[in-house]
Formats: structure tokens, sequence, C-alpha cells
């Protein structure tokens, strides 16, 4: 006789996809990979290899765990003694860990080389599609090392920042070889307006330290060994150093006040925080303040850029390894016509996110020896973090459809995407910011217009309805004033055609499909390439078969 399925088995599973982990996220990634050829970064690509394989393996798993259990606070211990400590899931140790020994909070610092920028972003990019909410810390960490470095009393700071070390212990920074630094600028009736903080910073006997009274409406990664603030001095608002634990050992003079109850990156803490007389070291002159932290949000606005880059990239995956493996109406999803649109539509857009991020990347590593670029890297930054940030919710959310329903259940890690996607635009610096950044780099340095307009040439007579497009915006640029109520317009358009001129420049196959779907009117969805577009050749370049 032939075995009878137990009666309770109602139905058997087929029809869905295996497990997206167990993918190396840099092997997958063929735009990246160019990117960082032709960016200078080639020499890494072993190791970028290696952290692919991690991040898209062990941090995948441990990015599901390190969310599940958010962080809690404890701000007294059992015997009533304040502390002032947020606990962790392990994962969220392991996932720090592991980044900051690979060198994605420090290798542009301590093994310093051409390409080193280029290969840290992608560390960083390759790390945000397996847990985003770690970047916030790694991105902090890594931007502080120049700011600190202007102070040569804290030079022991800047080195162990640098360092590939993770250690999460609360004990004074001399028991340690590796350090986290976080930030703490936003106070309640400030916000982005910084110069109306007034929290104060009062001159203590010996030089450079000062006594800090007030507070941070946002106080990032509240479990750093140290952070950078923003404070009142007697002379102006002013920059400081200010360490979880004093030199000799003790705590600090501050008060954690609450962890923030937010809409995404839940495996980070951020917090309220008050300063009760806190020990802090200026770094740079009174009254110069946001001129020396400026080094530090320059660079963490590139790591909001990558940070929606990878996030756009992961959830592209998501979808086109979904759509590979289910089938509806007796076709894979894949072969579906106007899935294929969709799914090309967002590859484009997702290679055009990476390259535009990974080129300013490359302005950064080179802006040091080159004036050029580093102008091109001042504005450049803030261009393509209004833009891609901006893309990004709209861009997860079509993925999330293209799942159907199991798009909108945790499993899938497109929720938590679309959780963390608004993050990076509201995060140092909202759109507006942004944007006002953009006009007064115009109006104010001329060597930002020119890097721009240098940039914007270089692929000209490639492709008229670019070359049609650039002209119309040389054109728009050379207007004595540029409208403040324009300027989301004018920035907008601006990051299309660096966009544009990246992928041109460099010979991508997908520049022609941008140029002719971003820079001619279209609806304001995905799936609306022209229908004679090569969609196979498109997603295989996405993502390869497995």
């Amino acid at each position: 006789m032939t075995a009878q399925p137990p009666p309770f088995e109602t139905h058997t599973v087929d029809n869905q996809p295996p497990a997206f982990a167990g993918r190396n996220l840099w092997q997958d990634d063929q735009a990246l990979q160019e990117a960082v050829a032709r960016e200078g970064a080639q020499s890494y690509r072993n190791a970028l290899a290696h952290y692919g394989d991690i991040a898209g393996g062990d941090l995948y798993h441990a990015g599901f765990d390190a969310n599940r259990q958010r962080p809690q606070l404890r701000t007294h211990d059992a015997q009533g003694r304040r502390i002032d400590t947020v606990d962790f899931h392990p994962a969220y140790h392991q996932l720090l860990a592991t980044a900051k020994t690979h060198g994605v909070a420090g290798l542009s610092w301590h093994a310093p080389r051409p390409g080193a920028h280029v290969a840290r972003a992608a560390l960083s990019y390759l790390h945000h599609q397996a847990e985003a909410g770690t970047s916030c810390p790694l991105t902090m960490t890594h931007a502080a090392v120049p700011v600190l470095r202007q102070a040569p009393a804290l030079a022991e700071w800047a080195d162990k920042a640098a360092t590939p070390f993770y250690d999460p212990r609360d004990v004074p920074i001399s028991d340690k070889a590796g350090i986290t630094v976080g930030m703490g600028m936003t106070e309640k009736q400030g916000g982005s307006d910084v110069r109306s903080n007034t929290t104060t910073a009062t001159p203590l006997a010996t030089a450079g330290e000062y006594s800090l009274v007030g507070h941070k409406w946002f106080f990032s990664a509240p479990m750093s060994d140290g952070w950078l603030v923003l404070a009142q001095a007697p002379g102006g608002l002013s920059c400081f150093l200010m360490p979880r634990r004093l030199p000799c050992g003790k705590r600090n003079a501050f008060h954690l006040m609450r962890l923030k109850d937010k809409l995404g990156d839940w495996a980070n803490a951020s917090s309220e925080v008050e300063f009760c007389g806190a020990w802090a070291h200026r770094i740079g002159e009174e009254g110069r303040g946001v001129a020396t932290i400026i080094e530090m949000v320059m660079l963490t606005r590139l790591d909001c850029m990558l940070g929606a880059a990878a996030e756009m990239r992961m959830a592209l995956a998501q979808a086109l390894h979904h759509a590979r493996h289910r089938r509806a109406f007796g076709k894979r999803l894949v072969d579906q016509p106007l899935m294929a649109n969709v799914l090309a539509d967002l590859a484009v857009e997702s290679e055009a996110a990476t390259a535009l991020a990974m080129r300013v990347a490359s302005a950064v590593d080179a802006a040091p020896s080159d004036a050029r670029e580093a102008a091109f890297a001042r504005i450049a930054t803030a261009i393509g973090k209004f833009w891609v940030c901006k893309r990004a919710p709209a861009f997860v959310n079509e993925a999330q459809e293209c799942l159907g329903g199991a798009g909108y259940v945790e499993e899938s890690m497109l929720p938590r995407l679309y959780r963390q996607a608004p993050l990076n635009s509201i995060w140092e610096g909202s759109g507006n910011v942004q944007c006002l950044d953009v006009l007064r780099a115009l109006a104010r340095e001329p060597d930002t217009r020119a890097a721009l307009l240098e940039e914007l040439a270089r692929p000209a007579g490639q492709l008229p309805t670019y070359d049609q497009a650039c002209a119309q915006m040389t054109t728009r640029l050379s207007a004595t004033a540029l409208e403040q109520s324009d300027a989301r317009s004018l920035v907008a358009a601006l990051a299309v055609l660096l966009q544009a001129a990246t992928l041109m420049r460099n010979a991508s196959p997908l520049a022609a499909t941008f140029v002719q779907s971003r820079l001619s009117p279209r609806a304001g969805v995905y799936g609306v390439l022209d229908a004679a577009t090569s969609f196979d050749d498109i997603l295989e370049r996405a993502l390869p078969q497995g």
C-alpha cells in the first residue's frame, strides 16, 4: 500500500524562493566592482571580496537578531548608583567588532594610501546592506578622526578611533586598544540651527578644558567612549570632545535621560542627555565650532549617501531574488514583461546611486592634494546626499511591492529597510539644509561651480539628450542670483546630471538607458522604461543568477 500523508498536513510548500543569505555581496555587485576599480581602489579588491562574503552571511543573520531586541537604557545599578549604560543584543557587538576589525570605521586613517577612502566607502556600503543601524557609530567614529587630529592633546583619541579594534567595555580609553566616538549637536530649540544652541562651556583653570552645562535632544550612539559636541563658550559656539570617562577613570558628569523611540534604526541607540558640569576638551578656536566640526559632517554626509545607495542595492537584490524563484500566471515573475520593466528600472536607479556615491568618495580621497577634487567633493556631497537619500524610501517601497505581501513581513528584511530609508535624508541635515548648502557654495565658493561644470562637461558629445540638458544647466547656473525657493528643483536636476555623467564617463552599459529615462519627461513611478529596453541584460548585470 502507498503511504498516505497525515491528515493534518494541509499543503506542501512550493513556489517559494530559497533563503537569500549565503551570498557574497561583493561578488554579486558588478556595478560596485567596476566603481571601485575606476575610482582607484582596485588594490583592495581581495579585502572587499572577503568582507562581502561575511556581510552576506554571518552579518546578514546577525542583523535580524540585533534589530529583534532593541537597546535598553539602564540609568542606575541595583544599589542605586548612576551608571547610564545601554544594553544591546550580543549581535550588535558582533556587527561592530567585525566591522571595526575589517576597517569600516578606520581604513582611511590606519592604512592610508591612494584609494583608501574609496575602499572604506565600499566596506561601509557592504556593511550597511547587512545591518544599517550599526553604521551610525561606525561612520561617526570614522568621521571624527580628522577633527580629533586638530587637537594635539587628543592624539590618543584620534589614533584609537582609527585602529581596527572594538572594545565595548565602559572603561577609560587608556585601557582600550580601540574606541568609538559619537556626536551631540542638536538641541530642543534649534534642530539644524546649531548656532541657537544654549549649552554653555565654562573655561576651567587648565587651558583647553571646560565644564559643560546643558542638554542635547539627539545624542548619537550613547555607549561611545566620547562625543564631539557643540556648546557656547565665551568666544561663541565651539567644538569639544566630551569623554565618557575622565582621565582618572571616574564617570563624567552627564545623565542619559531616555532613549529615542525611533521609526527605524532599531539596533542602534539614540538618546537625550543632560550635561551637569561635564568635563570636555576644546578642539579648534572658540567661536569656530561649526568650522571645526564641518569635516566630520562632510564625511558623515557622504556615508548617508552611501547608506541610501546600500539600502537601494539590498532592496533590489531581495526583489530580484524573489522574482527569479516565484511563479505567477504560469511564468516566473522575472519573466513577466511588466515586472521585468520595474526590476530593470530599479536596477538602473541603484547603479546610478552607487556610481555617484563612489565618485564622491574618490573626490574625498583626492581632496588633500587636488584642489579641483576638493571643490567637487564639497558640492557633490550635498547634491548627492539630497538626491540619493530622497530617492531611497520610494525605491524600497517599490521593491516591497515586487514581493507582494511577503515584502510586508519582517522575515523578508524589506520592512526594516523601509523603516530605515527615511533616516539618511534627515540625519546630518535634511533635504532643505542640503539644498541651501549647495546654493551657499555656488554663491560663495566659485571653485565649486567651476568643478561642477567641468565634471558635467567631461562626457559631452556622447548623447544629444544629455548635451542638451547640460547646456540648459550651464545657462541656469550662470544666473546672477539663484532663488532659494527653486533650490530643490536645481539640486535634483544637478544630481541626475551628475549620475548621468558618471555612468557615461565610465562607459556603463546602463548609461544610455539612464539618460533616456531620467532626462526625458516620465511618470513619477518605476517600471516605465521604453519597451525596447533589454531588460534581461540589465537584470543579469544587477544580480547574477543563483
